[in-house]
């Protein structure tokens, strides 16, 4: 774990495009202050909070072989155990809640247009547990019809379209709401809704 060098010699001064010495592996005190700083800036989940604890490790063992340095894997573990620690205390101690992150990132979510099924997704994708985030998101219909409509608005679609649609961009708005997730009977609902009943229903649906 030293860089390579003879026996005995002095290192060479180095140059401006040598790699810098990568010095310790994160403790878990660094470790510690580096979630303190993320979550300062960032909601995260506690396997989030693992995953970019062990991106800086990761980038520590890139430097280090960069360097030369050699035996490297039962400090990346060493390393990566730590960061697993320092989440799971933090979740412990409350300061990462996975419920609060879910629902918080939910009501963004549906209120963007999003789908239940591709909300789902992306909290999966941020580490929050199925059941915690199935609890996040509001069942039924007319949950969802809310969704779509919120969708329908950024696209200027069915109640929110200039003027009339014709058949073909009708089927369009009928595919990207496929796309996103939602259900034929959802997105016909949505696209065939007076204009100002969906203005109504999509302002109320924004304040709740």
């Amino acid at each position: 774990m030293t860089p390579r060098s003879r026996p005995g010699t002095r290192p060479a001064s180095r140059s401006a495009d040598e790699p810098r010495p990568p010095g310790p592996p994160p403790s878990a005190a660094r470790l510690q202050e580096a979630a303190v700083a993320h979550l300062a800036r960032y909601a995260t989940t506690e396997a989030g909070l693992r995953r970019v604890l062990g991106r800086r490790v990761d980038r520590w063992a890139r430097a280090a072989e960069a360097f030369g340095m050699t035996d490297l894997a039962p400090l990346v573990a060493a390393a990566k155990q730590a960061a697993a620690e320092v989440a799971r205390a933090m979740a412990a101690a409350g300061t990462v809640d996975d419920a609060a992150f879910a629902e918080s990132r939910a009501r963004r979510l549906l209120r963007g247009g999003r789908s239940r099924r591709a909300a789902l997704a992306h909290l999966a994708q941020k580490g929050v547990g199925a059941e915690v985030a199935a609890a996040a998101l509001p069942e039924g219909e007319e949950a969802e019809l809310d969704a779509a409509l919120a969708l329908c608005r950024r696209r200027r679609v069915g109640p929110f379209a200039a003027g009339e649609s014709p058949p073909e961009l009708r089927l369009k708005a009928l595919a990207a709401l496929a796309r996103a997730g939602f259900g034929r009977g959802i997105a016909e609902r949505a696209l065939e809704m007076d204009p100002e009943e969906a203005e109504t229903r999509l302002l109320a649906f924004r304040r709740s």
